[in-house]
């Protein structure tokens, strides 16, 4: 699956990862969900750190197309709100 990291590019990640990144997600969503500033920093971050680490960097000239779309580390609370969908920012 390729992710992309708004303002960062995009990583490969293995079909295996995803319920870890699911994990991470849900607490996100969590976080959000009772407008907790400071947990959502920290689970945003996590949740970004754990996709770069996991993910394997495509090169910036690749054109692939996204399948997620991840927010940049400073997103606010709102725009990550907004960019949730049902299943929160990573499906499954």
């Amino acid at each position: 699956m390729i992710v992309r990291i708004m303002g960062e590019g995009q990583v490969q990640i293995a079909d295996g990862d995803l319920d870890v990144l699911n994990a991470l997600d849900s607490e996100l969503e969590a976080a959000i969900a009772a407008d907790n500033e400071d947990e959502f920093r920290s689970k945003l971050h996590a949740l970004l750190d754990k996709v770069r680490l996991l993910g394997k960097s495509l090169p910036d000239d690749a054109l692939e197309p996204s399948e997620l779309i991840l927010p940049p580390a400073d997103a606010s609370i709102d725009e990550v709100r907004e960019m949730l969908g049902d299943s929160g920012l990573i499906p499954g």
